[in-house]
Order: structure tokens, then C-alpha cells, then sequence
């Protein structure tokens, strides 16, 4: 994942990756609700969008970045750290990501630039302000707890997806049959 290795048995390529099921899941959504440009090449088809990640968690944030940013992206990484931009740099020629420190930007810039919002803060006190989103962003809550106030982020958001358990869920259970599925390949 953050060598942007998408098989693990190049170059016949019957063995995709294994990736971790919440960050999997989130992209699994965008490419559903059509965020993801199936007419360029996997690998790109999130080029020219901009999407902030609020949470570096190694478990599920940091993952995240680095798939999107893998897949074209430029993602503003946001934590109580600071703000780190994951891109492959410019053009859509790199084929694995970096990440910058932004020094100096804070959550409220990123958000006025991004097409995709996602949050992830484990905290019943924490919720994105709906005024900073820009109006027609993707808002996307990961969280056990709700970062967004749901009526308040309709108002700017044009999709609002409020969990995304259900679908981590059928991630893991994908995962567990292409690891069966391979398992009894070597074996047979």
C-alpha cells in the first residue's frame, strides 16, 4: 500500500494486494459514488481531485492517505500534529506517494480546497464545523462517533455517507475469501 504495490506476483498479476479493510472500505464508497474517473487508468483516477483526512491513525488515517494519494489524489492529512500533504507529486508519471509537512495550515484551509472530506476522530466531542466545508463536498464519517452534525452538513455537502461499517465489514469478509482463494491455489 504506501509502495503502491497493487499485486503481489508481478507481472502475471493474479494476486491482488491485501489492503486494510476500513481505509479499503472508504475507497470502495468513492469509487460507488462515482468519485473515482473510470475513463483514465487505474492508478490515476483520482487525479485533479483534492480530499482531506481528518486522522493519521497508522490503523485506518495514514493508510488512507497514502491509497488515495496512490490512486492520483492530492490528500491533506490532518491530525493533532499538524497538516502533511500525501501527493505523487506533480503530474500522473510518479508511481508511489510523498508526503510534505505543510507548515502553518491548519484544518480550515484544507477544507476550503477539498472535494472529499473524511473524518475519523474517535471523540464524542469532535465535529467538522459544516460552515469551513465547502459547499458541494463528499463528506464521508468513518468514526464509531459522528464528526459531522448530520442536518448541519447537508446544508453544504452534496452526499453526506454517515458510517461505513456495513461495507468494512464486507471488505474484511473479501479479504478473508481472496486469501482462502490463494491459500488454496499454492496448495493445489
Amino acid at each position: 500500500m504506501y509502495q503502491n504495490i497493487r499485486f503481489l506476483d508481478p507481472p502475471t498479476n493474479q494476486h491482488k494486494s491485501i489492503l486494510p479493510c476500513t481505509p479499503l472500505a472508504v475507497v470502495k464508497v468513492l469509487e460507488y459514488l462515482q468519485i473515482y474517473n473510470t475513463v483514465i487508468p487505474y492508478g490515476n483516477r483520482l487525479f485533479g481531485k483534492t480530499i482531506t483526512v481528518i486522522n493519521r491513525s497508522e490503523v485506518v488515517g495514514r493508510p488512507l492517505a497514502a491509497l488515495l494519494a496512490n490512486d492520483g489524489a492530492h490528500v491533506y492529512s490532518v491530525d493533532l500534529d499538524g497538516v502533511q500533504l500525501f501527493t505523487r507529486g506533480t503530474g500522473i508519471k510518479n508511481h508511489k506517494h510523498e508526503v510534505h509537512p505543510k507548515e502553518g495550515w491548519e484544518l480550515e484551509r484544507c477544507l476550503a480546497l477539498s472535494d472529499v472530506v473524511i473524518s475519523g476522530v474517535p471523540g464524542k466531542n469532535y465535529k467538522v464545523d459544516p460552515k469551513l466545508i465547502r459547499d458541494g463536498a463528499v463528506c464521508i464519517n468513518f468514526s464509531s462517533e459522528k464528526n459531522f452534525d448530520t442536518a448541519a452538513v447537508k446544508e453544504h455537502a452534496s452526499i453526506y455517507v454517515p458510517a461505513i461499517g456495513k461495507v468494512t465489514i464486507a471488505v474484511l469478509l473479501r479479504n478473508l475469501l481472496r486469501l482462502s482463494k490463494d491459500n488454496a491455489a499454492k496448495e493445489a
